[in-house]
């Protein structure tokens, strides 16, 4: 079976433009993310996928092996699928470019459901929230699965409401996918014949575009302590627990 892990990285983010070159203690956030997949071994290869010249660049100058693709496509899941049109392989992995702290064996969570599981066509991780502030940030997708963990439903809000009962715990998601390539093309054929879906395009949530059409997203319960970088105070939280690592000796300084 060969997998590949592939990073979507555009320069053009609407909420933080350039994110996958800002500095995080001397090398770019993409360049961080690159070496975590790296050291995930079910993967053959990994490869970021952009549409920008400075991305591409910046990955050639750190021997991060790159693919340059259309800018016309709308969401991340698109360029992967072009990714998965140019690079045979039997499962693709979706990592984000903006999750530098992602620990490896996370990463591996996404792929492990598929070893045991031949009718698995895509998988997503989720994280009990531990922060409160998550639980009504909109930048957050929360999850809601059913008791076998297949996802019903993602959403920006807070839910499940807690109407009747105060205890109840939420998770959210970790922008890992594991794709297999059936998928991945009919998420690309449906967007070029109709766009997004229709709450896909409300919440703006890449994979409410299966659920609502009825493919089964397998959840994985991972404890992950990452933090996505979508705002310049993410980026500090970032670069401040990166460096907390450096000094206790968790990380060796790139440079």
């Amino acid at each position: 079976m060969k997998i590949i892990g592939v990073i979507p990285a555009r320069y053009k983010s609407s909420r933080f433009p350039g994110k996958p070159l800002v500095d995080i203690c001397g090398r770019p956030m993409i360049w961080w993310v690159y070496q975590q997949c790296k050291k995930v071994e079910d993967f053959d290869d990994v490869y970021v996928a952009t549409d920008d010249q400075k991305i591409y660049d910046t990955c050639n100058c750190f021997n991060i092996k790159v693919i340059m693709t259309s800018d016309a496509h709308k969401t991340g899941t698109d360029r992967i699928g072009e990714v998965a049109r140019k690079i045979q392989a039997d499962i693709i992995v979706n990592i984000q470019g903006d999750e530098p702290l992602l620990e490896p064996s996370t990463i591996r969570a996404a792929i492990v459901p598929f070893y045991s599981n031949p009718d698995l066509e895509i998988s997503n991780l989720m994280t009990k929230i531990k922060d409160p502030v998550d639980v009504v940030n909109f930048t957050v997708p929360k999850v809601i699965t059913n008791k076998e963990g297949i996802g019903v439903y993602l959403t920006r809000a807070t839910a499940p409401y807690p109407k009747g009962n105060i205890d109840c715990s939420y998770y959210k998601q970790v922008c890992v996918y594991g794709f297999k390539p059936d998928a991945l093309q009919f998420y690309c054929d449906y967007g070029m014949k109709y766009g997004k879906a229709k709450v896909e395009a409300v919440e703006d949530i890449e994979i409410l575009r299966f659920i609502e059409n009825g493919y089964k997203v397998q959840y994985i319960e991972v404890d992950s302590e990452t933090v996505a970088v979508d705002t310049p105070n993410d980026l500090e939280k970032v670069r401040a627990i990166v460096e907390e690592k450096i000094k206790n000796g968790e990380v060796k300084r790139p440079y």
